[in-house]
């Protein structure tokens, strides 16, 4: 008799149903699994021996082949053990013959006593059964919180192969894990608006200004100043305004967090927009994509999220280049040896840099020490085509000492929370406007749609040719500046885009010229 199991193959995001079936004949004992197993999957054979045993089954003495279909996928990560255990089970007749094998998934890793391993990439698989239909998912116990966050499939934590065996032979109750309430695991995050908030930045009203118009969305800043000024901070503060993540929102940006092992049942799923900062000894790898196997890179992990460079002048060249088409097209491409793996990589860049190496080319109250050769080399490593594709441009002056000595009630100024709300105010205008396009916010739009919703009177017209012939601007640079002003009309409410829109945008290009 062949049996047939449900199973899983993940390749980080993509996922393939794969049918494990397993035939037990008579024959001199052999233990054979064909189609493309990697070593891995052939290693589960020591592991099941031991694991069935512990468990109170046996491993039958005789010929036993387990084929893996189809036969055109490689199949890797030792995740075959559970279902390829469930086949001999069903084949052998240790446990029922049931609707429920056929309608489940099983998939992951199974210890010699029996136990089931805790594992990464829960979340896509998940997901994947949901899609295809599957009523439950048999996952580790370790696991349990992750999966629970996805609705419409019952999700079965368990710890062993034994208590698998006892559900399948109805001596023990089916019982699927409570669903995880995302909701109420966002109040923890009012934790962080202690620490920064924008209350407490002291003077930087321009920057501050710029940084809410990039919250409302996705629009890139590049910070320059000299140290000390406060760039670091203003990143970092950057975050508090920033809209809740949705569920949909979190589920995708989990899905990466997932695969590259970063979620346990502490941290079952990404509750708060990512903030990812990357020192300037990263390698281009790391930030794009890494690994044989093509692991996420930080421009994935920054999902809906920020990509902070720090001294973005001391990177290497090279390494600010890949970023050139994510930043573009709000998605990477890796292509490897044995495959081709695309990962989302839509987030708000935001660049911090001096004017020059020593830092104090800006600085009122000190001399730089740099040569102008010296400065034009250092600022060499940022090219056009990358500053064509920021939307801001901003100068942090030094703070003096005198304006950091504030009185008390300095601090009832505007905070982050009140910014916040006039960030999503803005989105949702933007999410109403685009409901019946492919696209939600105004940095994601392309000409049609900016055609169509950033519609110019002609004195606005007139002052946006005058600013792209004078600055030398290109028609990236020039759509940009249309899809900055509708930002900036959205923060206020205005229907339509005026000449004050248009001119404050202009304002953030000034640097770049």
């Amino acid at each position: 008799m062949i049996s047939l199991v449900n199973s899983i193959s993940v390749n980080w995001l993509a996922s393939t149903v794969i049918n494990i079936e397993v035939d037990i004949n008579q024959g001199l004992p052999a233990f054979t699994i064909v189609w493309l197993p990697d070593q891995w999957v052939q290693e589960s054979k020591e592991r099941l021996r031991s694991a069935m045993k512990s468990s109170g089954a046996k491993l039958p003495v005789t010929r036993i082949t387990v084929n893996l279909a189809p036969a055109d996928i490689k199949k890797s990560w030792p995740s075959f053990d559970l279902p390829i255990a469930v086949g001999i089970l069903l084949n052998e007749w240790y446990v029922e013959h049931s609707e429920l094998v056929e309608t489940s998934i099983f998939l992951w890793e199974l210890s010699l006593d029996g136990s089931l391993r805790k594992v990464s990439w829960v979340l896509p698989s998940v997901i994947w059964a949901k899609e295809r239909w599957f009523k439950r998912i048999f996952i580790p116990k370790d696991n349990s919180l992750e999966a629970s966050i996805i609705p419409d499939i019952d999700v079965i934590a368990i710890e062993s192969l034994k208590e698998l065996i006892d559900i399948l032979n109805k001596d023990k109750e089916l019982t699927a894990q409570e669903k995880y309430d995302f909701k109420s695991s966002l109040a923890w995050e009012e934790i962080e608006h202690i620490k920064h908030d924008f209350k407490y930045i002291v003077g930087q009203e321009h920057a501050k200004r710029a940084l809410e118009i990039a919250a409302a969305w996705g629009h890139n800043i590049i910070m320059s100043g000299p140290p000390g000024s406060g760039k670091t901070m203003l990143a970092k503060t950057y975050s508090t305004i920033l809209p809740d993540l949705t569920l949909e929102e979190a589920i995708e940006i989990s899905k990466i967090y997932s695969i590259s092992g970063l979620l346990d049942n502490s941290n079952p799923i990404v509750r708060k927009r990512p903030f990812r900062t990357v020192h300037h000894t990263a390698s281009g790898i790391s930030i794009i994509g890494w690994w044989r196997n093509a692991k996420p890179g930080e421009i994935s992990l920054a999902h809906k999220g920020i990509l902070f460079l720090d001294e973005i002048l001391e990177f290497n060249k090279s390494v600010l280049e890949v970023l050139r088409q994510p930043i573009e097209d709000w998605y990477i491409t890796v292509t490897r040896v044995n495959a081709t793996y695309e990962y989302p990589a839509k987030f708000s860049l935001v660049w911090a840099m001096n004017p020059c190496p020593c830092g104090y080319l800006s600085d009122p109250d000190r001399d730089c020490s740099c040569s102008p050769l010296q400065v034009k080399s250092y600022s060499s490593r940022l090219s056009w085509p990358l500053i064509d594709r920021v939307d801001l441009f901003i100068e942090v002056p030094k703070v003096k000492t005198s304006k950091l000595e504030v009185s008390d009630d300095y601090w009832d100024k505007e905070d982050s929370a009140t910014i916040k709300k006039r960030v999503e105010a803005a989105r949702n205008k933007q999410i109403a406007r685009f409901k019946n396009n492919k696209i939600t916010y105004n940095s994601e739009m392309w000409t049609k749609e900016i055609n169509e919703f950033c519609k110019l009177n002609e004195t606005c017209q007139n002052i946006l040719k005058q600013a792209v012939a004078n600055l030398k601007l290109s028609a990236r640079s020039y759509y940009r500046l249309l899809k900055l002003s509708r930002t900036i009309a959205d923060l206020e409410g205005s229907e339509h885009i005026d000449s004050h829109h248009i001119l404050e945008a202009i304002s953030y290009r000034k640097v770049d010229s």
